[in-house]
């Protein structure tokens, strides 16, 4: 049975754990002052990531089935009637609960431009995610690209992968777009100089055929292959190793559905999950059993897995965080090694997928909060030593 702990327990029990994962991680980095590439890990799909990038990933492999972490998209950039409040400092999480989340989500649509798909201008986006980093937080990345063939945005379907892949039409284009993301990507270090690592989830809900690269406008193979010509050229061509790559069908359940258009153990990370049917008390049980499935498909292949998405917009129903989320979540030993749940944006009144002050559900959160199981950012063990 689960031993229940104080929260100012966990936190002297994740830095036990923490201790111990340094000393008996059997992958961690190798110092060599040779120039050509050490390999660093047999376990990510970059064997030669830095140290930060696969202390990471071992101590969120090594610290499964302890505490679940909470992750709030564009926290820090905007919420409800606010945008650059403090510049980094203010959320609404943080406003309910006084503490921030412990996984940062962001997106790259419209690398294109100076601002990203939600508003936020790129170079700000740059510093709010190395305020994250050097507070101890997660960051994670997804990315609604447009259409590269018509131009029109992510949720124009019009079929546009078989055209992007090598010998395609648009290749040479898209290939353009994905440098532009890598110049990102690179621009991404510390005040101190390191790389910081970044959880990159492309093409996500990609079973869902809303996007020009989901299930209703390509085929496995081209999605497959897809995948893996953006991995070798952020990886090979770009050489960066500070990302951990992670997938995230949507609404899936069974683990056939799940690796139907899965390109390989060799080219995934993380096991993501995209969940947004929990909005009534039926739907508990559906979701335990979806988070059973990527955990146990994780535990077969020494990966982790994630909640990457999920939310119910404005959130009518007040114990929402309690009574159906952290009940998912927590409901046994298997649930209970997802290692992070993301609730989508704040942007107003009208869409919104966490509480802000005075919202009805904003009581319910901080019992959310207060919860043995979850952990948020000040909670958090040094990740990436």
């Amino acid at each position: 049975m689960f031993k229940r702990i104080s929260k100012i327990g966990k936190v002297v029990l994740n830095l036990i754990i923490g201790i111990a994962i340094f000393w008996s991680c059997s992958d961690s980095p190798t110092e060599s002052e040779e120039e050509t590439p050490v390999i660093t890990n047999t376990v990510l799909v970059d064997s030669i990531a830095t140290k930060e990038t696969l202390a990471l990933f071992n101590n969120l492999r090594l610290l499964r089935g302890g505490n679940i972490m909470f992750g709030h998209q564009f926290t820090t950039a905007y919420g409800v009637g606010w945008k650059n409040d403090g510049f980094g400092n203010r959320s609404d999480v943080k406003d309910v609960c006084g503490d921030f989340p412990a996984v940062y989500g962001w997106d790259m649509g419209e690398i294109h431009t100076q601002n990203s798909i939600d508003g936020v201008p790129f170079s700000d986006m740059r510093i709010l995610i190395r305020q994250a980093y050097e507070r101890g937080g997660i960051n994670t990345i997804s990315v609604h690209l447009d259409n590269p063939v018509t131009g029109g945005t992510a949720w124009d379907n019009t079929t546009a992968v078989k055209y992007i892949l090598p010998g395609g039409t648009h290749h040479e284009s898209y290939m353009n777009t994905l440098s532009l993301i890598a110049d990102y990507l690179e621009s991404l270090k510390a005040t101190s100089g390191e790389f910081i690592p970044i959880i990159f989830r492309p093409y996500h809900e990609h079973s869902q055929s809303w996007s020009w690269w989901g299930s209703g406008s390509t085929t496995i193979s081209e999605f497959n292959q897809l995948w893996e010509m953006t991995v070798k050229y952020l990886r090979d061509e770009r050489n960066l190793h500070h990302l951990i790559y992670c997938i995230s069908p949507q609404d899936i359940s069974s683990e056939a559905d799940y690796l139907v258009r899965y390109p390989g153990d060799e080219w995934v990370d993380v096991l993501g999950l995209d969940y947004y049917k929990l909005y009534n008390s039926g739907n508990i049980s559906d979701f335990e059993t979806a988070l059973e499935t990527i955990n146990r498909l994780a535990d077969q292949r020494g990966k982790i897995a994630a909640v990457t998405e999920i939310g119910l917009e404005n959130i009518p129903i007040s114990n929402w965080w309690t009574d159906y989320l952290l009940e998912a979540l927590a409901a046994n030993s298997t649930t209970r090694k997802t290692s992070w749940a993301l609730v989508w944006r704040n942007d107003n009144t009208g869409h919104h997928f966490a509480p802000y002050p005075g919202h009805s559900s904003a009581n319910n959160f901080i019992q959310f909060y207060n919860s043995d199981y979850t952990i948020f950012e000040s909670e958090l063990i040094n990740l990436y030593e």
